[in-house]
């Protein structure tokens, strides 16, 4: 019934949209403000009744009013406006993850169907009311949850609606505001609760969220390839993703190989370096010189470009807007010194010289001095400058050493790196815009859309009777009808616009391994919010940047000044028993404190440990140890977790054997086995996982243990390491 009620809304949709697109781009501006704003609605709506397609209801309450609710991806009525699916996120739904037999909240029976797309694969039914146990014998299935988690990997991340569990639904559910850190161990699912928490923020809140958006930062490419599928399968489509490498539109940037760079570029002081990087491309001279203009030599003090950098200053504009202000000041100050030498040779001629600024702007001499004493730069000019030349770092970086600065020293032409991402925005903060009419043409802009915004407001007054009579009032606003009227013809929507405007600000923010972050990056990510609505999930434990920060309260009080609350989650639900006890065993014996945490199951498979005669030797052994998994699980994701240094050998020895099944990197995550670096599993989840020269993870960190303990930690049923040096501490 509910899929038919879905395929009728999809087939309705459909034709209502190909009728409004058959209508053209004809009648008044209003006409056509309607009919887009039509459009959209439509589009979103097929987009998102495509998405849920998969599992589209999990779960019936039974309550004491004899009423039965069903529980699905999102709310379906049929044509009379009767219920027949309430979204997961409605408040009426929380009892779903709420009620338990102590406090049941008018619940008699919680039942979780589990599908596989439109097929009912299992039923498991909970019942909470005593007296519904001696009416009835039914109680199907083995646990939904204990099914989800023994289910095999695919490489993709799979949502947890079916089975959120009550501390977890807790956190999904707290309020908007304010900054909440989520601490979790490995397991307990703190990145699905993080994408489950912006569906419903922008479920609760969409009249808020829908305009600004909402973005969800990851550690790399890796990581986002793995989640992105989430938020589509819980009928958001509008969230904006980014790795770090990406928090600077337009620059594609790679990792930091060296990891004290990336903790010297990463601290908060680089703000100072960066402001005095831009404030050392203003400069003057120390004698007058001489400019030539149309053959007349016109004399240029010292005073003359100090107070023309002086007007420009005192605007407080950024850098490459404010150098309008002192072009047009020495501009018009040359001008007049030249006026006054052409009337000197020509007494008595009142000749208008209203053209001399012109000439005066047009002179090469004006141009080359003006550019020496305030150049135009754009933000990767001004770090890549920055990092190539030595006298211009000592200057804009006194408080760092001779040591220090050398490390930071790279060529010209190098790629930018994941650290210099934040510094990229950083600088363009203080630049500005690069075109010198950026801000005449900004005002021009914004005049003419207060006018769009007038006249989508009263296009939409129009509409809203027939928008309430098909239930979706309030889904298109006048900045969305203002965007389908552009001039370049294109749709986009808050999330496209905000992916390529460096500028944009955000009504959420949510950070996943947040441990990970630098100071510096947290600067940027506090810009990109200035209301500091935050999510931030990590676990302090698994830290293993250069950066990473030893508390919360470290990472997070230069930005929030201590205000904020912290919740945690508990219980591992992903890694058995026998596997969390050797990884906590592990990093306890390093040094590394973490909280002891609850698990689900106690696991079928006790880890392998075996040690290894000779290096060489290492690949071929993989291969071996992979094809035990494999054999012992049936089928399923495998991983191998090795050193850097072994990636490659390792990749070929398992191709050898299993061809294209194997991949390593952000693409691999189709195949069912993969060889990744420790610094990229963090965040994903394998079936098994063979770990390669643990004492070699170990070194790579230098000395944390923390990527060593995210290694033990992925697989959800079997853990095989091999080494050949002497194993650390613990196992």
């Amino acid at each position: 019934m509910l899929y038919a009620r879905l395929d009728e809304l999809r087939q309705e949709k459909e034709g209502q949209l190909a009728q409004v697109r058959s209508t053209g781009a004809v009648g008044t501006m209003q006409n056509i403000s309607e009919r887009d704003a039509f459009a959209t609605m439509y589009e979103d709506r097929l987009a998102q009744l495509n998405a849920v397609d998969d599992r589209l209801v999990f779960g019936r309450l039974d309550l004491d009013s004899g009423e039965c609710r069903y529980i699905g991806r999102l709310g379906l009525i049929n044509d009379e406006r009767q219920r027949l699916m309430l979204d997961w996120r409605a408040p009426e739904a929380g009892v779903f993850y709420q009620a338990t037999a102590f406090e049941r909240r008018g619940v008699r029976r919680r039942r979780h169907l589990m599908l596989r797309r439109r097929e009912v694969q299992g039923i498991e039914d909970e019942v909470l009311d005593a007296d519904l146990l001696r009416e009835t014998e039914e109680n199907h299935g083995d646990g939904a949850l204990l099914a989800a988690l023994t289910a095999r990997r695919t490489g993709r991340m799979g949502d947890i609606v079916a089975t959120i569990q009550a501390e977890q639904d807790r956190i999904i559910r707290a309020p908007l505001a304010g900054v909440m850190v989520v601490q979790g161990g490995p397991g307990t699912g703190k990145t699905a609760v993080a994408l489950h928490r912006a569906a419903y923020l922008l479920y609760s809140h969409r009249e808020r969220l829908k305009s600004a958006g909402v973005l969800i930062v990851g550690p790399g490419s890796t990581f986002m390839s793995y989640i992105e599928r989430v938020l589509p399968s819980l009928g958001e489509t509008g969230v904006v993703m980014s790795s770090l490498a990406e928090l600077y539109p337009g620059v594609q940037a790679v990792e930091e190989p060296d990891p004290q760079v990336a903790e010297l570029k990463g601290r908060l002081d680089m703000v100072d370096v960066i402001a005095a990087a831009v404030e050392h491309r203003r400069r003057t001279i120390s004698a007058p010189r001489k400019v030539c203009v149309e053959g007349v030599e016109v004399k240029v003090t010292p005073k003359m470009i100090a107070r023309a950098q002086e007007r420009a200053r005192a605007t407080s504009k950024p850098y490459n807007e404010a150098r309008t202000t002192f072009v047009k000041s020495m501009v018009r100050e040359i001008a007049e010194k030249l006026e006054r030498i052409l009337a000197k040779r020509s007494e008595g001629n009142e000749a208008d010289r209203s053209y001399l600024a012109e000439d005066v702007r047009s002179s090469r001499d004006v141009r080359v001095l003006l550019n020496l004493c305030w150049m135009p730069r754009s933000a990767q000019q001004l770090l890549s400058d920055l990092w190539s030349k030595p006298e211009y770092l000592a200057a804009a970086a006194p408080q760092l050493n001779e040591r220090e600065r050398a490390l930071l020293r790279r060529d010209a032409d190098a790629p930018f790196t994941v650290s210099d991402a934040p510094l990229l925005d950083e600088a363009a903060e203080l630049l500005g815009d690069l075109d010198e009419s950026a801000g005449r043409e900004e005002a021009r802009q914004q005049a003419q859309r207060r006018r769009d915004l007038e006249n989508a407001e009263k296009a939409l007054e129009n509409t809203y009777f027939q928008l309430e009579d098909i239930g979706v009032d309030g889904v298109v606003s006048a900045e969305d009808v203002v965007a389908l009227n552009a001039e370049s013809g294109q749709r986009l929507t808050a999330a496209e616009r905000a992916r390529v405007d460096r500028t944009w600000t955000y009504g959420h923010v949510v950070v996943d391994e947040a441990q990970e972050l630098s100071p510096m990056q947290w600067h940027v990510l506090m810009r990109r919010c200035p209301m500091k609505s935050f999510t931030v999930v990590g676990d302090i434990a698994q830290g293993a940047s250069a950066s990473a920060a030893s508390s919360w309260s470290e990472a997070m009080e230069p930005f929030t000044g201590g205000r904020m609350r912290v919740e945690e989650l508990t219980v591992n639900y992903r890694t058995p028993r026998r596997i969390v006890d050797l990884a906590e065993s592990v990093a306890a014996a390093n040094g590394l404190s973490i909280t002891s945490l609850q698990t689900v199951r106690e696991g079928d498979h006790v880890p392998t440990v075996r040690q290894i005669a000779e290096d060489e030797q290492l690949p071929v052994e993989t291969v071996r140890a992979v094809e035990q998994e494999l054999t012992r699980l049936g089928e399923g994701l495998v991983a191998a977790i090795v050193p850097h240094r072994l990636l490659m050998q390792t990749q070929a020895a398992l191709r050898e054997v299993y061809g294209d099944r194997v991949g390593t990197g952000a693409g691999s995550l189709a195949q069912d086995i993969v060889v990744l670096p420790a610094d990229e599993a963090k965040g994903l989840e394998f079936d098994a996982v063979v770990v390669v020269e643990p004492a070699e993870l170990l070194d790579e960190a230098s000395g944390r243990v923390g990527s060593l303990y995210v290694a033990l930690t992925r697989p959800t049923h079997a853990l095989h390491v091999l080494a050949v040096r002497d194993l650390p501490a613990g196992f």
